[in-house]
């Protein structure tokens, strides 16, 4: 790789740290082509990158970020996945180990927020922002919904009263 390459690189690389929410660090050794084309698919299905790039030169577009903390994970066949949505990446990732006992998560970062292994796996197990919004139209459609119904079921009893009293007056 050229000197230029390797500086395009790293500014690619500072500026991926510098704009994401989350970053998981994982040990890849072991996967195939094919392993490494699923995950990347997965990622991509949910808005999150895979990158696999040499260590010396991700430890050096770290420096200054906030995910600085991760450095120390770099060490071995390592591969970065990262989102903007703080919990894409590491849903993908974790998911993906479970199935395929290869790919090693190591740890990752959220923000400045260094994450172990199980800072990981518990950042896997929240909602996704796409599933917090749809929650969150339910929540606000909710109650139009029931102020709709109130609104109606007076009516709809006063109708149904008058029709039983015009029934009966029929039936004298």
């Amino acid at each position: 790789m050229e000197r230029a390459a390797k500086r395009e690189l790293v500014s690619t690389l500072n500026g991926v740290f510098n704009n994401t929410s989350v970053v998981v660090v994982a040990h890849y050794a072991g996967l195939t082509v094919a392993d490494m084309q699923k995950l990347r698919g997965q990622m991509k299905q949910v808005g999150a990158t895979v990158k696999v790039a040499k260590n010396s030169l991700a430890k050096i577009a770290l420096e200054g970020t906030d995910v600085a903390s991760i450095s120390g994970l770099m060490k071995g066949p390592t591969l970065i996945a990262y989102s903007s949505d703080p919990v894409a990446a590491a849903k993908v990732a974790v998911d993906f180990a479970k199935g395929n006992d290869k790919l090693v998560i190591l740890g990752g970062a959220m923000g400045a927020t260094a994450l172990n292994v199980d800072g990981v796996k518990a950042l896997a197990t929240l909602p996704s922002l796409d599933e917090l919004r749809a929650k969150l139209v339910g929540l606000v459609q909710a109650p139009a919904t029931k102020i709709a119904q109130l609104s109606t079921a007076p009516a709809a009893k006063l109708a149904r009263v008058f029709g039983a009293y015009a029934k009966t007056g029929e039936a004298a």
